[in-house]
């Protein structure tokens, strides 16, 4: 079958696209999030050109995805996936708006489209929010000032509307919390920001929405995460705009690209969504930490300034290059006859834009939710443009064919236009195809030089810390925190050789969304490292708990972090030491007497070969040759015992195989 075959008379299924009966719901955009936790960590650390490059494949209108919205984690201080992202307000009394990478990346998208629509939705919570409890909803007016005070700083330091606030926590929502959060928004003068309600399941929250005219009052949208295409009656009968407000969480091959074709067009037909979300943005996290590839594209590596643009880049352009939220849906959208979906949006103002999806059921299965089975075969379709449309003489074409045979894939081709004839056109439909067929003009396959080749992390790196050659970024490159937060840090009292360090801010255990682990730990360097030497200065500042590690081989991260393994060697403020080949310092390799104390400055070095490890203490031997067996691999490592105030500083790597 020749897809690109057209024909001007009638064969086959016949389709009406027709506004005469009344238009579908108002379209409201098509997304990414970045967060949940810490999803575009590496990407700050981009040099440009490179960096920019990306953005753009991101945001830039009629270049690539064009994305029509952000949705950013309000970091928590905890771990919310693939890392922890520092809060805006550590503690009760502490307020700083240029933490983390959010922030910056808010900005450089509105550079990119001013239009685009801004979220923020908290994963997890600093420690004083909670009151001693890990859960955020105790005290709601705490809560709701919170998150109230971020939205005034992005406009207040970043001169960032942000438009909708998200509610989570996958234990339960929380009616009364989202009241006082709409009387607080109200009384602070943002009526203007929207609350989008319960970022989780369809109920308990469309039913509660029914029963409570107050709690209806407050909700403006109903989000829901990994619908699977579907809604329930109680959601529609809310009468609220219903959202995907997250999805996809999928490997970003050809069969992430077929999964996304398939939700973008059947959120709507099947659930009457008409925002979708994906999780997440860009995969800029070590990848063997969890959901690996799980972005929009791929940017890993910015050591090399290696970056690829996957497939579900190019699918999302399909709609958002040639549709603007405000456009509406047709009430004529469905599933053709032999399997695959279509939807046809309008800007009421004459202009047309029918996307077209063929994705058969193993070529677009998404992480999540199972998906049953069903059939789609090669198919003749006919489209009868009625009403507003009856004059319409020709259609600009997009295509993507997922070749999964012999890997020829071509992705959001522009192709020949095709010709209205008395309001009808057809074509021959392929599996695993994607078309866009449209009145608007001026779509793009943007693109740029090829980035450098992809390349494994430096086997030699240092970094003293030094904020001056990085002042934007709170956090020092590469180093992806899993529990607890790493900030710059620049000592003002008594500086000696220590001027800037990189310091641990967290001192009390966070309103957790995951199991984090009781110890600190910020990772870095290349997972597949062996042999290594690590050494680093650190300073502790607690003075009878004090304790603080530097570690090689660590095999986990993200939400199972706790359950790390590794090489760690840890000094303590009351003059001992240990090695442990666990961040839980339960299995004991070696220990004994370090004369180690708070408040002064130390180096520790860490080497590991083969089976065998030996550390020293400002250039004298703690121990030699402690035996190990596992694991044989992993990451660097630095961090504290507890929750406490520590410094590093001079933090060096030598990968010896």
């Amino acid at each position: 079958v020749n897809s690109y075959f057209f024909m001007d008379i009638c064969l086959g299924e016949d389709y009406d696209l027709d506004d005469k009966t009344g238009l579908g719901r108002s379209f409201d955009g098509i997304g990414s999030l970045s967060g949940g936790g810490a999803t575009s960590r590496l990407l700050v650390n981009y040099a440009e050109p490179y960096r920019s490059q990306i953005l753009d494949y991101l945001f830039k209108p009629t270049f690539g995805a064009s994305l029509q919205i952000l949705k950013v984690e309000i970091g928590g201080d905890a771990q919310t996936t693939d890392g922890t992202e520092p809060s805006h307000m550590h503690y009760e009394d502490d307020e700083n708006y240029f933490r983390g990478y959010e922030w910056w990346l808010m900005k450089e998208a509105k550079k990119r489209n001013p239009n685009i629509t801004l979220i923020g939705l908290p994963w997890a919570f600093p420690g004083w929010v909670g009151n001693g409890e890990n859960w955020p909803y105790s005290f709601p007016d705490i809560t709701a000032s919170y998150v109230v005070s971020w939205i005034f700083g992005a406009k207040q330091y970043h001169d960032l509307d942000i438009d909708y606030v998200g509610i989570w926590n996958e234990r339960s929502f929380n009616s009364k919390y989202i009241k006082l959060l709409r009387y607080t928004l109200d009384k602070s003068g943002l009526e203007r920001v929207k609350i989008i309600a319960s970022d989780n399941l369809w109920e308990p929250i469309s039913s509660v929405v029914i029963a409570d005219k107050e709690l209806q009052d407050a909700v403006e949208i109903l989000g829901v995460h990994y619908p699977g295409t579907n809604t329930v009656p109680e959601a529609l009968k809310t009468g609220k705009k219903l959202w995907s407000s997250e999805d996809y969480s999928t490997f970003n091959d050809n069969v992430g690209g077929g999964c996304w074709a398939r939700i973008l067009n059947q959120n709507y037909v099947n659930g009457k969504m008409t925002a979708t979300i994906s999780w997440n943005l860009v995969s800029s996290y070590y990848e063997d930490l969890p959901f690996e590839r799980d972005g929009l594209m791929t940017a890993k590596e910015p050591w090399s300034g290696n970056y690829v643009v996957e497939s579900p880049i190019w699918i999302t352009a399909h709609t958002t290059q040639f549709t603007e939220p405000g456009w509406t849906y047709l009430q004529t959208v469905g599933h053709f006859t032999h399997g695959g979906s279509y939807v046809a949006l309008t800007d009421e103002r004459g202009n047309l834009t029918i996307i077209t999806e063929t994705m058969t059921h193993d070529h677009s299965v998404c992480i999540r939710p199972p998906l049953p089975s069903y059939d789609v075969t090669d198919q003749n379709v006919t489209f009868h443009l009625k009403g507003t449309f009856a004059s319409i003489s020709e259609l600009q074409v997009w295509h993507s064919r997922f070749d999964f045979k012999t890997n020829k894939t071509a992705l959001f081709q522009n192709i020949k236009p095709i010709k209205v004839t008395e309001g009808s056109f057809s074509i021959e439909l392929d599996v695993d195809e994607v078309y866009t067929f449209t009145t608007v003009r001026n779509g793009q396959r943007g693109s740029y030089p090829d980035p450098p080749p992809s390349a494994p992390f430096p086997k030699s790196y240092k970094d003293d810390f030094d904020v001056s050659g990085n002042p934007y970024f709170s956090e020092a490159p590469n180093f992806a925190d899993q529990t607890g937060v790493f900030e710059y840090f620049t000592n003002q009292t008594d500086p000696g050789p220590h001027v800037s360090t990189l310091r641990q801010v967290v001192t009390q255990r966070p309103v957790t969304w995951v199991a984090d682990a009781d110890q600190t730990i910020s990772v870095i360097g290349d997972y597949q490292w062996q042999d290594l030497m690590v050494s680093c200065d650190i300073y502790m500042e607690s003075v009878h708990a004090g304790g603080v590690f530097i570690a090689v081989r660590v095999n986990k991260g993200g939400g199972v972090v706790r359950s790390t393994r590794g090489v760690f060697l840890w000094v303590y403020a009351d003059g001992t030491y240990k090695v442990t080949n666990d961040l839980n310092g339960m299995t004991v390799l070696a220990e004994g007497m370090s004369g180690t104390r708070a408040r002064v400055w130390y180096t520790l070095t860490l080497t590991v070969k083969g089976n065998y490890a030996s550390a020293d203490l400002d250039g004298y031997p703690l121990w030699k040759n402690a035996v190990l067996w596992e694991p044989r691999h992993g990451w660097a490592a630095i961090g504290t015992s507890s929750f406490e105030l520590a410094q590093f500083d001079n933090f060096a790597i030598e990968a010896l195989a």
